[in-house]
C-alpha cells in the first residue's frame, strides 16, 4: 500500500479489517485473542495480516491498557559493576520480548537523576528499578512519582518502599569462614572506605567469623580506597607490620587486584604463603587476576530477578515494602585453592 507520493506506508488495523470483510473492533478482538471471536474469523483476519505484514500499535495498545509493557532502570553506578548484573537478572525475570528495560546513568548525580527520571516518565514506563552505586540507604523518589519504584542494591531509606539489597555481613562471614577452612589463622583485612556501609558490614562478618573461631585477626582493618593502588599499600603495610599473615580479606576484586600484584613482587606465593579473597565477584577483576581471585559472589542477578519480580507485583496492583537481602555465596578460584 502506497502514499498519494508513491511511498509505502504503514499497513494499519482498518486495512487488515476491510480485507478480511470485518469491522475494526473485530480484527483488533481477533487478534488480541478475545474470545467472542469465532475460531475461523479470528484465523483468516490473522492470515490477512500476516500477508500484509501487519505491526500492531504495541504502544497505542498498551497505552489503551493502561500499560506500555516498558520498564526504567536508573543507576548511579558509573562502571556497570552492579547495574549491568542487575539488568541482566530483571530481563530475565521479565521474560524475553514482554518487557523492554530503558537504562539511564545518573553517575552519581541528583539532577542528571531528575532529568533521566522526568525523560522515563514521558516515555510511560510502568516502573522503575533505582540501583544505588553503594549500599548506603539513598532518598525515595517520594510518593509524587507516577508510577512503583523497587530499589537494588541501595535500599531506600523511606521502609514504605520496597528494596532488594545484598547482605555484607553474611559475605564477610562466608569469606572468613573460606579462609579458615582451608586452615589460615593469621588473617588479615584490607578493605576500602570506611564511610560505605558495605565496607563496615563486610568486616562486621569477617569479625564475627574470627571471633566464633577463636581466633585473632592481624591488627585491625585496614581501610582506604577501592582501588587496586590501595590494594597494593595496603597489604604492604600488612606485611611490613606482621610478616607471619597467611591469609588476607580484600574489601573489593579491585583491591585485590593490588593485592595479589604486591605480593608477587615481594616473592609472596599464593595461595601456598598467602591466601586471598575478594568480594563482588566482577569479571573484569577477575579475568585479569594471577592466580585466578577466589571471590565472594553478591549474585547481582538474583537481585536483578527478585527487583523485577517485586516490581511486577507493584504494577499490577499488590502491596509491597521493606528491604529484602540476598545471600552471596563464595567462588573458589587458585588465589586459595591452588591448582
Amino acid at each position: 500500500m502506497t502514499t498519494t507520493e508513491g511511498r509505502p506506508r504503514p499497513v494499519t488495523l482498518r486495512d487488515v479489517a476491510q480485507l478480511a470483510g470485518v469491522s475494526v473492533a473485530t480484527a483488533s478482538k481477533a487478534l488480541n485473542g478475545k474470545a467472542e471471536v469465532h475460531p475461523d474469523t479470528r484465523r483468516r483476519v490473522q492470515e490477512i495480516a500476516d500477508r500484509l505484514s501487519f505491526t500492531p500499535n504495541s504502544l497505542a495498545r498498551a497505552i489503551t491498557a493502561g500499560q506500555t509493557g516498558t520498564v526504567g532502570l536508573l543507576t548511579h553506578d558509573l562502571e556497570g559493576r552492579f547495574s549491568l548484573p542487575i539488568l541482566m537478572g530483571a530481563e530475565d525475570a521479565f521474560g524475553a520480548g514482554s518487557t523492554s528495560v530503558f537504562l539511564c546513568d545518573a553517575r552519581g548525580d541528583a539532577i542528571r537523576e531528575q532529568h533521566h527520571l522526568r525523560a522515563l516518565l514521558g516515555r510511560r514506563v510502568d516502573g522503575l528499578i533505582v540501583v544505588g552505586s553503594t549500599t548506603d540507604p539513598r532518598p525515595s523518589l517520594g510518593t509524587d512519582v507516577p508510577v512503583p519504584a523497587v530499589y537494588a542494591y541501595a535500599p531506600s531509606a523511606d521502609p514504605r518502599d520496597a528494596s532488594v539489597v545484598p547482605d555484607n555481613v553474611t559475605a564477610g562471614r562466608l569469606a572468613a569462614e573460606h579462609l579458615l577452612a582451608l586452615g589460615r589463622r593469621r588473617i588479615a583485612h584490607v578493605s576500602g572506605d570506611a564511610t560505605y556501609a558495605a565496607a563496615q558490614d563486610r568486616a562486621t562478618g569477617v569479625a564475627q567469623a574470627l571471633a566464633d573461631a577463636g581466633v585473632e585477626p592481624v591488627g585491625p582493618v585496614r581501610y582506604g580506597s577501592w582501588t587496586e593502588a590501595w590494594g597494593r599499600a595496603g597489604v604492604t603495610a600488612v606485611l611490613d607490620a606482621d610478616p607471619a599473615v597467611d591469609a588476607v580479606v580484600c574489601g573489593s576484586d579491585q583491591i585485590a587486584r593490588g593485592v595479589l600484584d604486591a605480593l608477587r613482587e615481594r616473592g609472596v606465593r599464593v595461595p601456598a604463603d598467602v591466601a586471598v579473597i575478594g568480594f563482588d565477584n566482577w569479571q573484569p577483576m577477575i579475568a585479569g587476576s594471577r592466580p585466578e581471585l577466589t571471590s565472594v559472589d553478591m549474585n547481582f542477578e538474583t537481585m536483578g530477578r527478585r527487583a523485577a519480580t517485586r516490581l511486577s507485583a507493584l504494577v499490577a496492583g499488590q502491596q509491597d515494602a521493606g528491604v529484602e537481602t540476598i545471600e552471596p555465596r563464595v567462588m573458589v578460584r587458585a588465589s586459595t585453592a591452588g591448582d
